[in-house]
């Protein structure tokens, strides 16, 4: 089985990361199988995809998601999740495109809108994964949504990492490519964790990540490309 490839942030060479367009964009390279998007929450409590707790590097601006409104976010180019979700789940391709949401900060009010546009009847989550940074948020994820997969995303397999990864109940983890390696993928096989990489910009560094075996790479330049 080959690694599912998924835009990092969108496709950010035709438009701003995070923002629809570049979203858009990525879903219409063939060789791209979904996207990988940051989430944190504005100050009206709406769940809105934006990788910095500021607008200054990508938009601009000097503010912060939590001193505005989502309209406001809205336009400056950051858009809601329901929007991502909604361009995702709208876009003509099969098997619908696969997701990566990374979740910043806890954002209860991304619960509900994940619920409504990416989960089974039964409450799995279809086609996709939550990912964090943050043990705090993964402990309070898989409270709140035990039957969603969820990713930790982790800088190396280091036994301790792995250790901790399974203690916290994931499903896999995604790791910084430089660290990876065949006894990596081993250790965390040997616990039942599947293992992804972050993030590839090198059509030759994919290849050798997908022939290692992980199930999906954040790609971005040259290696979104196939």
């Amino acid at each position: 089985m080959n690694a599912l490839r998924l835009a990092h942030r969108g496709d950010w060479r035709i438009a701003p990361e995070n923002s629809l367009e570049a979203m858009r964009a990525a879903l219409a390279i063939p060789a791209c199988d979904g996207l990988e998007f940051d989430v944190r929450a504005s100050a009206d409590g709406v769940a809105v995809v934006l990788h910095d707790d500021g607008l200054a590097r990508v938009q601009g601006v000097d503010a912060r998601a939590t001193d505005l409104s989502a309209a406001e976010l809205e336009a400056h180019g950051v858009p809601t999740l329901a929007s991502a979700l909604g361009l995702a789940s709208g876009v003509d391709r099969r098997p619908e495109p696969f997701l990566d949401i990374e979740l910043k900060s806890i954002v209860p009010e991304a619960l509900e809108v994940i619920d409504a546009a990416r989960t089974e009847p039964g409450g799995s989550l279809r086609h996709a994964v939550v990912s964090t940074f943050h043990p705090e948020v993964m402990a309070w994820l898989a409270r709140e949504r035990p039957a969603w997969r969820r990713w930790a995303n982790v800088v190396d397999l280091q036994p301790a990492t792995v250790e901790a990864v399974r203690d916290l109940g994931c499903d896999g983890l995604s790791s910084a490519w430089r660290a990876l390696d065949a006894r990596g993928l081993e250790r965390a096989a040997a616990v039942g964790l599947e293992v992804a990489a972050w993030t590839v910009r090198r059509r030759d560094t994919f290849r050798r990540l997908d022939r290692l075996g992980v199930v999906a790479i954040c790609a971005e330049a040259a290696a979104l490309d196939g």
